[in-house]
């Protein structure tokens, strides 16, 4: 199916399980909602929530994407080409073979990855540090904050601050690189990017702080 001169219509694609929706234009809200195994490519921008609750499937975009992108996303795969806004990957979460992905070429705002619970998110910063920001990291403030579960991948040469005590920080090893190379090498396929320019430099991968940082919260026995 191919939607030519969307614009702002919402619920595109939501709990569809297979087939293929091409969309021309610029979908609305809740784009890819509980989608479950089809496929939509966006050829153009997005805007908020998309793939709200996705459980399985695929989403493309070729321009930028709003706030809250993936939202309690529990399965398949977002790709954004350009940037995202606020929220992106909050609530994420994944069990037994499901395990979410989302990509961002560009850079994403605030709060990216806000209570974590498992999946892949990656920001590979792409032209950000040209970006009009004061420091050229592709991400805002707040990352991570709650997070306990899954990991963020984020490409940059730039120091990373202001992280929350919810998060560790490291730069990436070979090992971690291992484990998103299929999926970036997918997102450079779609969006004919070259894979070995973004392989090359530093990424820096934050896991979860393991030792608990909710215990404050809880009776001690």
């Amino acid at each position: 199916m191919v939607i030519e001169n969307c614009l702002g219509q919402r619920y595109i694609g939501c709990a569809m399980k297979d087939g293929i929706v091409t969309v021309n234009g610029t979908p609305g809200n809740a784009l890819g909602a509980y989608l479950d195994g089809g496929i939509i490519e966006v050829n153009g921008n997005a805007q908020d929530a998309v793939g709200d609750t996705m459980n399985d499937g695929k989403i493309i975009i070729h321009g930028n994407a709003g706030d809250a992108l993936g939202y309690a996303m529990r399965g398949g795969e977002i790709f954004v080409r350009g940037n995202a806004g606020y929220r992106t990957g909050i609530h994420m979460k994944e069990y037994k073979d499901k395990k979410p992905v989302i990509i961002i070429g560009g850079r994403v705002g605030s709060f990216l990855g806000e209570y974590l619970a498992g999946g892949l998110i990656v920001v590979l910063g792409i032209d950000s540090e040209n970006f009009n920001n004061s420091d050229g990291v592709p991400v805002g403030n707040f990352t991570g904050t709650g997070m306990h579960g899954g990991k963020i991948f984020i490409r940059t040469s730039k120091e990373l601050a202001n992280l929350p005590a919810q998060v560790i920080e490291n730069i990436a090893s070979k090992e971690d690189m291992e484990e998103i190379k299929q999926h970036i090498s997918e997102f450079c396929r779609c969006f004919k990017i070259d894979i070995d320019m973004v392989m090359k430099d530093k990424f820096y991968v934050l896991k979860p702080n393991a030792k608990n940082p909710y215990k404050q919260l809880y009776t001690a026995n």
